[in-house]
Parts: structure tokens; sequence; C-alpha cells
């Protein structure tokens, strides 16, 4: 499944999500939506509310859209499907999630909660289902080598189960876990289980452990990737709600931010 905003001409996560559909012969279902504005209420008084002419117009863009991502989508038509609603673009992408194994969005700078729009890092902690964000520029994953974020947590131990399809074909996979001094040799067995389940799985991977300096974590797992020629990196991802406002964690919120490759996480 990909979200596609109706409002904006971006490709990057269709070719991406496009790419791993073909590449796993799997099939695409693309989604949007578009919320009617808030009527606006003075002294008491509705002074403007949405019309059956503005309806008419948010699904004629909604059609539009329709047809401009089945222009770009380089599938066989039946294996293309496209759902809409007039509705809050994150509830819909959410509900909709349950008929998707895995969610390509576009990475968005985190910001103030508007339901208008697609709150992607809020959608990911909420739909169940695997998330792979797609930062502005990047039109195609190759994942044939992958850097995996690891702590020894529910959510890093899902994100690992749900990137198996892409670790499996990975030529080269790395695994690192960033730890306190003092966790060392606990860390070392942790990582060694990990690439033991993983090989077990046909995956090639090595392991590596390396204690927190001050250098944030995020920007060694970032850099670790560059070294070793990875544009996918998975972790779980960590975060909450609070007064519905989502408050993420260190790593989840800095890779949300920093990472230039895509990024796989499980909630």
């Amino acid at each position: 499944m990909v979200y596609v905003n109706p409002e904006q001409q971006e490709e990057g996560q269709s070719a991406v999500a496009e790419g791993i559909a073909g590449g796993f012969e799997a099939s695409l279902l693309g989604v949007a939506a578009i919320a009617t504005e808030p009527p606006f209420v003075a002294e008491g008084v509705i002074i403007q509310e949405t019309t059956a002419d503005d309806v008419e117009r948010l699904r004629a863009t909604l059609s539009a859209k329709e047809e401009w991502f089945r222009r770009v989508v380089r599938l066989p038509s039946e294996k293309v499907e496209w759902r809409t609603a007039i509705g809050f673009p994150t509830e819909f992408l959410v509900e909709q999630a349950r008929a998707a194994d895995l969610v390509v969005v576009k990475r968005k700078q985190l910001r103030a909660n508007d339901p208008r729009h697609l709150d992607s890092a809020g959608a990911m902690l909420r739909m169940g289902r695997p998330t792979l964000t797609v930062p502005d520029g990047v039109t195609e994953l190759a994942g044939d080598r992958i850097v995996v974020g690891w702590k020894d947590t529910r959510e890093a131990r899902l994100a690992v189960r749900d990137a198996l399809p892409f670790l499996t074909r990975a030529s080269k996979v790395t695994i690192v876990e960033i730890c306190t001094s003092n966790e060392q040799d606990a860390a070392h067995c942790r990582v060694r289980d990990v690439a033991n389940y993983l090989k077990g799985h046909g995956v090639s991977c090595e392991h590596e452990v390396r204690v927190h300096t001050a250098e944030a974590d995020a920007g060694y797992l970032i850099r670790t990737a560059a070294d070793v020629g990875a544009d996918l990196i998975v972790t779980g991802g960590y975060g909450h709600s609070r007064l519905g406002e989502w408050i993420f964690g260190g790593m989840t919120h800095s890779l949300l931010h920093e990472a230039e490759g895509c990024l796989l996480m499980s909630h």
C-alpha cells in the first residue's frame, strides 16, 4: 500500500512502492484522502461551511489523482487498486492498512498535529503494519545492503521479522546494537542471537556492538549505512500519544528527521 497526496505531484514513494511490488510480484494499492474544511463560526453563527459544490470539487481532485497514479505506475492493471475517501488522511490510511503487508509513505517532517494532512509518523505507530518511509529525492529502493538497528525490544523483533522478505534478498545485512559500557557482553550475545536467527532464514549478515559516545545513536546508524552502501535501515518505531500529540523516542525522532535513505519501522 502507498499513500498518495491528492494535492501534490509526488512520485517518489509511488515509484518505490511500484518497484517493491514488481520485485515481489505483488499488487499495489494506492490510497488517498482529502478532508473538508472545518466550518467557520463567528459569535455562534456558521459563516462558512462545506457545500455540495465543494464536495464535488474534492471528488474531482481524487478522480484526477487516480488517473495520475494509474498513469505513473507501470504495473499490469490487474495488479493496481485505488481507494479514496473524503475524510482525514491519517485516519483513512490507518483504517485501510488492514489490507496491506507493507505501507509506503512519504516521510514528512514532524510538526503540530493537523488532521487535514497525513501524519505519516503517527500513522506508523497505529497501523499494526511495517511502514516504509521514503525521503525527498528517493525514487527507488535497491535493498541490496541493509542496516538493522537492534534493541532488545518487542518493536525491534517485529521489525526484523517484518523485514525478512527484504533481508533474505540482500547481499549484506549489518546488525548494530549501541549499548552502555557495562552491557557489552550481553549485547554481543543478543546480536549473535539475531544474526543466527537471520542466518537460519538464509540471510547473509554480520553484527557489531558499539558503546554510546558523544555521537548520537541515530547518527551512527546513518553513518554505518553510508559506510556499507545501505539504502535501507530497519528498526523498531518507538513513541506514544500525549494529549493527542505523538511523542517519539530519541532514535525514532532523529532517524525520521535525518536519515537520507528509506526506513522500515514496526511498532
